[in-house]
This record gives structure tokens, sequence and C-alpha cells, in this order.
């Protein structure tokens, strides 16, 4: 297993990814916490695009869980139906709009533990929703970072929730808000799974990874 970078490496690293973007953003759209939420929990084992093709239609009908729980499971199923696990998925934001309005008063929680009581949220989906809408400097782990982690130095961990105490243990405090962005994106663009760009990577010189590509 490639070693974890120091800290000077760190700041050098993500220096320069706030360079490149200051204020990186996600590509799932939505308009308030609860599409925030919904978007997230759709795009388990489906793409950003695709997800945001599916939502477009069903977020202008249905943007508070009162309104997903009047379109009903059905007509949720006829909006989603192009990405995959449609019918589950569909079924748990009917399920998490149905608690929310309930338990919550039709809020999204701010606590990680109330958010990952929702069906079909998990760790993840509630880090980003932690992040993105309340502004926690929480570190939402997918398989771009859990690669580009071990695979550079940044973040080593043998799973998505030791990446994710990595980073929040080892990237300087002042990067920590927008960390798993920059990580996602570059994991996402350039240090993809099967053929990395690192002619082209601005990290590279800090990069543990021995098999770089020109």
């Amino acid at each position: 297993m490639v070693k974890q970078l120091d800290y000077h490496a760190l700041q050098r690293i993500f220096s320069r990814f706030r360079e490149a973007e200051a204020e990186p953003k996600g590509e799932l759209h939505h308009s308030n916490a609860f599409t925030l939420v919904v978007a997230v929990a759709l795009s388990a084992q489906s793409t950003d695009i695709g997800v945001n093709k599916a939502t477009k239609r069903l977020f202008e009908l249905a943007d508070t869980p009162e309104k997903m729980l009047a379109l009903g499971e059905e007509a949720v199923i006829e909006h989603i139906k192009t990405i995959g696990l449609y019918r589950n998925k569909a079924k748990n934001v009917i399920k998490l709009s149905r608690i929310l309005v309930e338990s919550y008063g039709g809020q999204v929680p701010s606590s990680r533990a109330a958010l990952q009581s929702l069906p079909g949220v998990g760790r993840k989906t509630a880090n980003v929703v932690l992040n993105m809408w309340f502004g926690q400097p929480s570190q939402a782990v997918d398989t771009h970072i859990l690669r580009l982690g071990n695979r550079s130095g940044i973040a080593v961990g043998r799973d998505e929730t030791a990446v994710e105490r990595a980073i929040e243990d080892n990237v300087p405090a002042e990067y920590q808000l927008h960390a798993h962005h920059w990580l996602i994106l570059h994991g996402r663009y350039i240090c993809t799974a099967r053929k990395p760009k690192c002619a082209i990577c601005p990290i590279r010189d800090d990069c543990l990874y021995e098999e770089k590509t020109e």
C-alpha cells in the first residue's frame, strides 16, 4: 500500500486544487435540501448526468416531501426509470418523504445520524448533504476518492470509512470544506481508473503513484 503523504505535500496539493477552482461545486442538480437528499440517494450506482436527466421534470413537480408524497410511488418510478435500481429507489424516496413530513416537519435534518436514519441514505449521502447544504467539512468518499486517495497517497485506507478518516486527520483544516469535491472532480476527470491523465495532472510531482502515464 502507498504511504500517506505528509503535511507539506498535502498543503501543496490542495493549494493547487484551490488555485485551479476556489469554489468547487457538486454536479447533481438541486434547488433545496430535500431535492439534494433525493438526488444524492438516486445517484448510487448511477451517473450524475443520468440522475440530472431523470430528476429535471420530477423536481419541477415535487420539490418538497409533501409534493413527493402527493405525486406517489408509481409516478416517481416513471420519472426515474432510466436510472439503475429505480423501483427500490422510488420506494425509498416515498418512504423518506413520509418520515420527513411526520418526524421533521417537512424539513431535512442537519445531523448525520438523523440523515442516515432515512431510507436509502447512507453515510456518503449524509456527508454530501451536510457539506453542500449545511456547510460542514464532512467528507463524502466515493469510488473516485477511494481510488485516488490510495493511488496518490493523499488519503490512504482500506475502505471508504478509513479514507474518510484519513482526509479528516491529514488534510489541513483550511481545505477541509471543499476537500471531497476537489478529490471527486480530480478522480473523475484526471486520475481516472483505467488511464489516468498524469501528463496534465497538477499534482503529479507530489503523487506517489509509480505507474504514471505520459
